[in-house]
């Protein structure tokens, strides 16, 4: 049997290896942490190579994942399903091994990492879920749910504002089955760090009430397992070890250099590593005792099968305890989730309201949330103003049985938890803040849109119509910006029917996030057929028709549906033939078949005006050439919401005056 520093070895001349086949990647993270990856996966990690997602299996997230080679070895090495071959074709095109993890792509990858920071982030949110599933579910002498989250993290995560918002807020939850390994090589693309991040991150951490070990030696076997045992004993803090390592340890002139960052070592480098490190086997070539070492298969299927016979002990003493459980866990809505849904939105179709979308968004969450309790909702220090806690909330500080998280004033990290959240399965995250603080939030919105988590994104407060807070808070270009990345389905509902219908669809969506878009403003009930009422989950419809073909067509979502439909019945009572079309939600219209879209929007009618308070260029793809846009080409000013819609054009004075110049 080689020795445990040959099996970490391993780990060092596969990346190095696989990198300069590449002739691209980042081989120093994966050579200064081999070390402590191998005492980590050989030693404590819970986890089954046959079934990477066993329900029990400890969680591990690299943080730094530009040393994604790091963990491609640990996952082929002890295991999982992940040949040589795609290590050799690391980061090239259809491989499993892709330039950074990526979730879906290859088993035993929890989270897509790359923008740094998020990883620890998502980390923390798989806590929050490990912590809340087992308070939900286990009972005195059945832990079913009882594992670790482990985080590896380097300078640059540490770096990165959004780490200060969600470590602090772990400490402040005390997350104890959190740990985290710090990576304090002192190097970053630039060079050595200490010109530019010179933070004293023990007491930093130790301000936000985390257990920290400093000076680990992460190339001393004993010194690590020390640290991680400390960890262990520590249940009411999460940890923080803090790493001291070699970046590219092995290489005998880039070790300890920022030249080993980002960069392949170069053929020269990589056989004087060879040496340095006694490995005498050529490129790809592992001994087999190197294989038995890391071997995970047999081990894991027993640790499986202990928690299995566990589970059918726990099945047999509370029945409908483990059925709601793998019910969440496999990602199923109650069997009568489809007729009690339906049936709500019909019952508020027959019971109009004039209230705003956020109040009507939490008169959903009141409908639908007994039928979910795998929901786990949160604001970031908006809840009064978003609406988003409900009469069956309980804050998961009061309670860990609870469902309600306060982020704080954390809308990045809030974001990128409840992601954490939605991959860790077991629960439906919802999180809110204004539209206007998405671009906080904003590569968190857009990694979850990546990884297709069902995590659904609350926004009020969704124009100028929020008024006298001005142009700070009054969003313009934001929505825009949300349609505009792939995968993500975003809703801006006109009243409380719509509202219903996109959370109901958001609910069922579970191949990727969902964001509504919510008004301040309250807004008339509209009228509409049984058929109205099923087509609004096509995304857009018609709303109001006339007879034949139509002459113009207006095109309007959220609060601009009401200014629509008043010019509508003005033009309707001249004479003309107009037609109003709702669409809520224009990714969700854009997937119908081409037969309906042509039934809402004929290609005939080139006269068409869209109607929204936000950017006007996304419309174009609308109304084409011939058409008008009532929308925002500024941002918007300090004042009551009525005076900035009459300011602004939004008015239904001035949207009868642009139909009647399109249809001379």
């Amino acid at each position: 049997m080689r020795s445990k520093k040959s099996l970490a070895n391993a780990i060092r001349v596969l990346s190095m290896d696989a990198i300069q086949k590449a002739n691209s990647g980042h081989p120093g993270a994966p050579m200064g942490m081999a070390d402590i990856a191998e005492v980590l996966w050989c030693d404590y990690m819970n986890h089954n190579p046959s079934n990477p997602k066993w329900v029990n299996r400890d969680r591990f997230v690299l943080s730094n994942g530009h040393g994604s080679m790091l963990l491609y070895s640990i996952l082929h090495l002890t295991g999982y399903n992940l040949s040589i071959e795609e290590l050799k074709n690391f980061r090239q095109l259809h491989s499993k091994t892709p330039g950074h993890p990526e979730y879906g792509c290859t088993d035993g990858i929890e989270t897509t990492t790359g923008p740094l920071g998020q990883g620890i982030a998502n980390a923390i949110g798989m806590a929050i879920g490990e912590r809340t599933l087992a308070a939900q579910f286990n009972r005195t002498g059945y832990q079913i749910i009882d594992h670790y989250t482990y985080v590896f993290l380097g300078d640059g995560c540490m770096m990165e504002g959004i780490s200060h918002e969600v470590c602090s807020l772990a400490g402040t939850m005390k997350l104890g089955k959190l740990i985290a390994f710090y990576d304090d090589n002192g190097i970053s693309i630039d060079g050595n760090v200490e010109s530019w991040f010179s933070d004293n991150t023990a007491a930093r951490f130790e301000a936000y009430g985390w257990h920290v070990i400093r000076n680990v030696d992460g190339h001393d076997r004993d010194s690590i397992k020390a640290a991680i045992d400390k960890a262990h004993f520590i249940t009411d803090k999460p940890s923080l070890l803090i790493c001291k390592t070699i970046i590219a340890f092995g290489a005998p002139t880039k070790a300890g250099t920022h030249n080993a960052h980002g960069t392949p070592l170069g053929n020269s480098e990589i056989a004087a590593t060879r040496e340095a490190l006694d490995w005498k086997d050529p490129p790809f070539i592992i001994p087999l005792e190197i294989y038995q070492g890391w071997d995970a298969k047999q081990a894991g299927k027993k640790k499986e099968a202990a928690w299995n016979d566990k589970f059918q002990a726990y099945e047999n003493a509370f029945p409908e305890l483990a059925y709601e459980l793998k019910r969440r866990i496999n990602g199923k809505l109650p069997e009568n989730w489809k007729l009690e849904s339906k049936n709500i939105i019909e019952q508020l179709q027959a019971k109009p309201k004039k209230i705003a979308s956020r109040k009507a968004s939490q008169n959903a969450l009141e409908a639908f949330g007994p039928m979910l309790p795998e929901f786990i909702g949160g604001s970031a220090d908006l809840t009064p103003s978003n609406l988003t806690i409900w009469s069956k909330s309980m804050p998961i500080t009061d309670d860990i049985c609870g469902n309600y998280i306060h982020y704080g004033v954390r809308e990045f990290g809030m974001t990128a938890i409840g992601n954490g959240l939605a991959n860790y399965g077991g629960f439906i995250p919802y999180t809110a803040t204004f539209l206007m603080f998405v671009e906080y939030a904003r590569n968190a919105v857009r990694m979850a849109a990546l990884m297709k988590s069902h995590h659904i994104m609350i926004y009020t407060h969704d124009s100028i119509g929020l008024g006298e807070d001005g142009p700070t808070h009054q969003p313009i270009d934001q929505l825009a910006s949300l349609r505009m990345t792939p995968n993500m389905s975003n809703w801006r509902p006109c009243d409380q029917v719509e509202t219903a219908v996109a959370w109901k669809k958001a609910i069922e969506r579970y191949d990727g996030p969902t964001a509504l878009i919510l008004s301040r403003q309250n807004m008339a009930q509209q009228d509409r057929t049984a058929q109205q009422l099923a087509d609004i989950t096509r995304g857009g419809y018609v709303l109001k028709d006339c007879k034949g073909k139509p002459e113009l067509i207006f095109i309007a979502t959220g609060s601009e549906i009401e200014l629509a439909v008043a010019a509508y019945k003005q033009l309707q009572a001249e004479g003309r033939k107009i037609r109003v079309v709702s669409m809520p939600s224009t990714d969700v219209f854009d997937a119908q078949d081409d037969n309906y879209k042509e039934s809402v929007l004929p290609r005939e009618v080139k006269a068409r005006i869209a109607i929204e308070a936000g950017i006007v260029d996304y419309w174009y793809k609308y109304v084409g050439l011939d058409g008008q846009i009532i929308g925002m080409t500024t941002f918007g000013k300090s004042a009551p919401a009525e005076e900035l819609f009459k300011i602004f054009g939004f008015t239904q004075e001035n949207l009868v005056k642009k139909a009647r110049l399109l249809l001379k």
